[in-house]
């Protein structure tokens, strides 16, 4: 089997799974599916193919940490154009740290915002042709 994808799982820790799970919903417009184990709650976000990238919100009792300074640097694809999703983000009770801003013509653009748990988290969107 050949994997085409550098990333095959994310992870966002959260210390509140019910106001994470309302702030991603709310900004992304979408409905997220719970996975609740005995010593972990996720939120997952909806995969159209099970082969693709996919990720959830964790809440691990301890094992994850929020962080707005630390770690990784996870891009959450906003197409068609991540505005719009910026554009719900303190509404939500989000903070933008970096607003849209342009990488290139061909690589599209990308900001950065501090969700509800404390993360920070950025967005990429590319021009639909």
């Amino acid at each position: 089997m050949t994997y085409k994808n550098a990333i095959s799982w994310f992870e966002i820790p959260v210390s509140d799974i019910n106001r994470a799970q309302k702030f991603y919903e709310t900004i992304f417009d979408i409905s997220m599916i719970p996975l609740d184990l005995p010593n972990i709650k996720m939120r997952m976000f909806p995969l159209e193919d099970m082969m693709g990238v996919g990720g959830s919100l964790c809440d691990s009792n301890g094992f994850h940490k929020p962080s707005s300074t630390d770690g990784p640097l996870v891009y959450l694809n906003a197409n068609p154009d991540l505005q719009i999703v910026l554009d719900r983000i303190e509404a939500a009770g989000g903070k933008i740290m970096v607003p849209k801003t342009q990488i290139s013509p061909e690589y599209g653009y990308m900001a950065v915002f501090i969700d509800t748990e404390g993360n920070r988290v950025a967005l990429h969107s590319v021009p639909q042709a």
